[in-house]
């Protein structure tokens, strides 16, 4: 174990792989406690019932956590036809319950038409915040709140297997689509209800499941094999394009200044930065060669130690 001292910098993204049963937040805490982190945060909450990968991100890998909060997410979920339930998940009451009168073909075919960009209203029980306070604390004590649609987009869905009255979906989603409330819309179009009961995070952005570890594995290794698991803190945007300014440019980018590339036909768009020392942080490129600091590293390369 981790001896109970002075909380330290780390830097970093740790894969975990969250039980079912544990809160995201259960989750994060115990896996800083375990780097005897200063800093940590996740990059999207997975409900206590839902299992699977939970980027946890620590200290200056914390400020890029946005961009996989709005990546697109695969999910793996199980759902039980014909019964519904107050929050949509096994931790709810039961509302209804009926037999379903529907077979495969016909499933697929009510899939099928979930399938691209709709409307979605977050459900009541869930951690959207309204002056402040979770959705699902005034669910809790009997009060419902208007919600605004916003748009989603269902890319993927595929029925992986059928046996009444539970059906087991894959789906690859937008950011801030409830599967929970996917749930409920696909038994409402089969005009006999449903809700989830599991539901498992299989990839976020560019990172996969079979990459993270679980707590109580990741508990039984030295601090030395625990901090070598962490990755980089750009592989949270590995997904934009690198740009090599040069040393002059990527210090004065670190210091909060604009700098216009000499020359460099470079297209406009964002990109990773990159010094000698390593990832130097986030900018916009604007202008025929205007580069706009959008977010910095408090030291180019900074390793998981909080070093140079």
């Amino acid at each position: 174990m981790t001896p109970r001292s002075k909380r330290r910098p780390v830097h970093g993204v740790l894969l975990v792989d969250k039980p079912a049963g544990m809160s995201s937040n259960a989750a994060l805490q115990k896996a800083r406690y375990l780097l005897n982190a200063e800093k940590a945060g996740h990059t999207g909450t997975l409900d206590p019932f839902a299992d699977g990968l939970l980027p946890v991100c620590f200290g200056e890998a914390s400020k890029f956590a946005s961009w996989q909060l709005d990546a697109d997410k695969r999910y793996r979920a199980r759902l039980c036809l014909g019964v519904t339930t107050t929050t949509g998940d096994p931790e709810g009451e039961i509302l209804s319950q009926m037999v379903p009168q529907v077979d495969q073909s016909g499933l697929q075919a009510v899939l099928a038409e979930f399938r691209g960009e709709s409307m979605q209203t977050p459900p009541m029980y869930s951690a959207l915040k309204v002056n402040g306070k979770p959705l699902y604390e005034y669910a809790r004590a009997g009060i419902e709140l208007p919600r605004q649609a916003r748009p989603i987009n269902i890319h993927e869905i595929h029925l992986l297997s059928f046996d009444l009255p539970y059906a087991e979906i894959e789906v690859l989603v937008s950011s801030g689509t409830y599967v929970r409330t996917l749930a409920e819309d696909i038994g409402r179009r089969l005009q006999c209800g449903a809700h989830l009961v599991r539901l498992t995070r299989l990839a976020s952005g560019g990172f996969s499941l079979d990459q993270a570890i679980g707590l109580a594995a990741f508990e039984a290794w030295s601090i030395e094999q625990r901090e070598s698991r962490l990755l980089p803190a750009d592989a949270l945007v590995g997904h934009l394009p690198r740009l090599d300014p040069g040393e002059t440019v990527a210090s004065r980018l670190q210091q909060g200044q604009r700098v216009r590339l000499p020359d460099q036909p470079v297209p406009e768009g964002r990109y990773r930065i990159y010094a000698e020392a390593g990832f130097v942080g986030l900018a916009d490129l604007v202008d025929g060669g205007l580069v706009v600091p959008l977010r910095m590293m408090q030291s180019p390369g900074v390793n998981r130690q909080g070093n140079v």
